[in-house]
């Protein structure tokens, strides 16, 4: 028998908003009683499975059950990779809060923009504070934002945020947040590094791992086509104009790359932007909108686009660049085949990258055929020699580490040390020894 939202013990308003809902999914299903029921919680579950709803309904649930305050305090910190991600769950709040018998006050915080619009929406107070960490920092510097009543931090795309990348600002963070407050981490991966700066900030925590959903068909289909590096911008024309894809979302591997391919697609008349860190956010929103309305038909994309980017009725994903690792390949192909539609995943499988592609198959458990079209048969395929490289642009290796993995497994272990050492810092500067 499937389960019904009303079996969670939600408030009537918010079983309103998702009255729409076909009903909760497995991640939903599993999530929202172990949040409801406080503590740490860990959870790791695929792309597109339902995951912000899952934490969202029983923060919403506990706000209202709050007592009210003013100026507002924050109940609760959602913490983000990226702007799209921001905007994405901002809106979510949005819309499972309209029938709340009080009114919840939500604010993003976003770098990109300017700073003085946050700071307005911060006066007073707010009730839910969704934000990247470095502006987030920025906003704590300029007092126009206190930390100390967080009730619940969230990590949403957890794996990202607990990388090396944010290690410092997120030691920053997590020494402003008040003792007691609980943490919940969500995200599709959990490589073993992270998983292990997890473990140095959770206490005790729930842990759910859902598995990804079985179909009676699949959702996304991949497929791997094997061309060499020169011929792939001619074959992906040569695929724009033979099939009737109406979006198509091209992940490449620089922000280079991305402005050069969307230019030659432009120049052979084919409607193309790239997206990528670089372009300010006026120009990031209005490129999505662009694609959304199907005023382009694709989108040149770095991985910054794999996290956070809910594009509609998506078809088809090219991997132009082969991904760096298979987390990576999981998250590019996940932007196809949601809410139940159907997606294509395609591959560009040179000669020197075909060991790299063979690795993720085995990570991810695929088995991915690979062809060849007519016309763009690749050269030919390197020898494997005794000792192959495995690695492209720093990519998977094979079972023994390589000197970047090693690094990588330093640099993880180090980021652990400095969140904890930060923490404790502040902690002993606020309650120094009598």
């Amino acid at each position: 028998m499937a389960m019904l939202f009303s079996s969670f013990g939600l408030p009537a308003s918010l079983l309103r908003a998702v009255d729409h809902y076909a009903g909760p999914t497995p991640v939903q299903s599993a999530a929202i009683p172990a949040v409801l029921a406080g503590g740490d919680v860990i959870v790791t579950a695929e792309t597109g499975s339902g995951k912000t709803t899952a934490y969202l309904l029983p923060l919403l649930a506990q706000w209202l059950a709050a007592p009210r305050r003013s100026p507002r305090r924050l109940h609760a910190l959602i913490l983000v990779p990226t702007r799209e991600l921001a905007a994405q769950v901002r809106g979510t709040v949005q819309g499972l809060s309209f029938a709340l018998p009080g009114r919840i006050k939500v604010v993003s915080a976003v770098g990109g923009v300017s700073i003085n619009p946050q700071m307005m929406a911060l006066r007073g107070g707010a009730d839910i504070l969704v934000a990247t960490p470095g502006r987030l920092l920025d906003l704590v510097d300029q007092n126009a934002v206190d930390l100390g009543s967080v009730g619940t931090l969230v990590l949403d795309e957890a794996d990202r945020m607990l990388d090396a990348g944010f290690a410092d600002e997120m030691g920053k963070i997590l020494a402003l947040l008040p003792e007691k407050h609980r943490t919940l981490l969500f995200s599709a991966t959990f490589p073993a590094p992270v998983e292990a700066l997890a473990g140095a900030i959770l206490r005790d925590p729930t842990r759910l791992h859902l598995e990804p959903e079985k179909r009676e068909a699949a959702v996304i289909t991949e497929r791997a086509i094997r061309v060499d590096p020169e011929d792939r911008a001619p074959l992906l024309r040569h695929l724009l104009a033979t099939r009737d894809w109406k979006r198509v979302l091209v992940f490449v591997a620089t922000r280079y790359t991305a402005d050069h391919v969307a230019d030659k697609l432009r120049r052979h008349g084919i409607g193309a932007l790239s997206f990528h860190g670089d372009l300010s956010q006026g120009a990031r929103e209005g490129t999505l909108l662009d694609m959304k309305n199907s005023l382009i038909r694709v989108l040149v994309a770095t991985d910054l686009a794999a996290r956070g980017i809910d594009i509609v009725k998506l078809p088809v994903v090219v991997n132009y660049d082969m991904p760096r690792s298979a987390v990576d390949y999981t998250h590019r192909i996940g932007r196809t085949g949601r809410a139940g539609e159907s997606g294509l995943a395609i591959t560009f499988v040179t000669p020197g990258s075909a060991p790299h592609f063979a690795i993720i198959e085995k990570r991810t458990g695929a088995r991915v055929p690979q062809e060849i079209i007519p016309g763009f048969e690749p050269s030919g395929v390197p020898s494997p020699g005794p000792n192959p490289s495995l690695s492209l642009h720093g990519g998977v290796k094979g079972r023994r580490k390589s000197k970047k993995d090693k690094r990588r497994e330093a640099a993880a272990h180090r980021a652990a040390e400095e969140v904890k050492s930060a923490r404790d810092l502040e902690i002993g500067k606020r309650n120094p020894a009598d």
